[in-house]
C-alpha cells in the first residue's frame, strides 16, 4: 500500500452480507443516483472554478475543494455499497461529510500549493495513459476525462468494465456460497482505488500522478501532510 501517496481509498468487508440483497440494490440507491446526478454536475461546474483559481493562485479554494472531496466521498459510499463493491449491505449516509464508521472511507490531503503549470496539462495530457486503464477497470462508456464520472460506479457492470464482471462473479459467489471470495474482494477494492485516485488527479485535487500499481484490499493508510507532497518528476512542468 502507498504510504505517501494523497488520495487514500479505504474499505472493509462488511460480513455477513445477504446472499440475495444485491438484487435489489440498484432500486434501493435510486435516491442516491438522483441525488449523485446532480451533484457531478455541480463538480464538473467546481472543477472549471478550481482550474482558473488554481492557474492565477496556484491555490485549489478550500471551500471548492471540500465540496468535491465530499461529492467523492459520498459516490465511494454509493458504489461500494452496490454494483462497484457489494462490499457492505448497510445503507449510505446521504452526507457530503466524512462518515468514519461508514466501511468505505475515502481522503484526500489538501494540498498547500498547486502548479499553475500542471493544471494546463495534467487532466488531459499527462493523464491519457491512466484513463486507458481506467476504460479498462470501469469501462470506457462509463469514464470520461472530463471528471463527470458520476455513473462510473454505478454503470461498470453495465458497460463492459472488469470491475463490473468481477463484482459479478462475487454477486454468484453471494447467492449460492453465501460468503465473498477474499482474494476478489482485494483485487476490486484495488482496482477502484485505482479509479478514484486517476479522477482525483484529473479535477485538479493533487498534483502527485497516480502510481501505476494495483492496490489490493481495503486497508488504508495515513495520508501525508500538505508539505511533505510533491508533483511526481515525471510530470515536473514548471509553473
Amino acid at each position: 500500500m502507498d504510504q505517501s501517496y494523497p488520495v487514500q481509498v479505504r474499505a472493509r468487508l462488511d460480513e455477513p452480507l445477504s446472499r440475495w440483497l444485491w438484487l435489489v440494490k440498484w432500486l434501493l440507491a435510486i435516491p442516491h443516483y438522483i441525488v449523485l446526478f446532480f451533484l457531478w454536475i455541480a463538480f464538473a461546474a467546481v472543477t472549471v472554478i478550481a482550474f482558473f483559481a488554481i492557474l492565477f493562485t496556484a491555490r485549489y479554494p478550500r471551500p471548492l475543494f471540500s465540496f468535491n472531496l465530499g461529492v467523492l466521498r459520498w459516490s465511494w459510499r454509493v458504489g461500494y455499497y452496490t454494483y462497484s463493491a457489494l462490499g457492505t449491505d448497510r445503507y449510505p449516509p446521504f452526507s457530503l461529510a466524512e462518515e468514519p464508521d461508514y466501511p468505505a472511507t475515502l481522503d484526500v490531503a489538501y494540498p498547500g500549493r498547486l502548479s499553475r503549470g500542471l493544471v494546463l496539462v495534467k487532466w488531459w495530457l499527462l493523464a491519457i495513459p491512466q484513463y486507458a486503464i481506467v476504460a479498462v477497470f470501469a469501462g470506457g462508456a462509463a469514464y470520461t476525462a472530463t471528471g463527470s464520472s458520476a455513473d462510473r460506479w454505478q454503470a461498470s457492470a453495465l458497460s463492459g468494465g472488469l470491475i463490473g464482471l468481477l463484482v459479478f462473479f462475487a454477486a454468484i459467489a453471494l447467492l449460492f456460497a453465501g460468503r465473498y471470495p477474499r482474494g476478489l474482494y482485494d483485487l476490486v477494492v484495488g482496482m477502484n482505488r485505482w479509479v478514484i485516485r486517476v479522477t482525483a488527479y484529473a479535477a485538479l485535487m493533487t498534483d502527485a500522478y497516480p502510481p501505476f500499481r494495483l492496490d489490493q484490499g481495503g486497508a488504508g493508510v495515513p495520508a501525508p501532510a500538505p508539505d511533505d507532497l510533491a508533483p511526481a518528476p515525471a510530470a515536473a512542468v514548471p509553473a
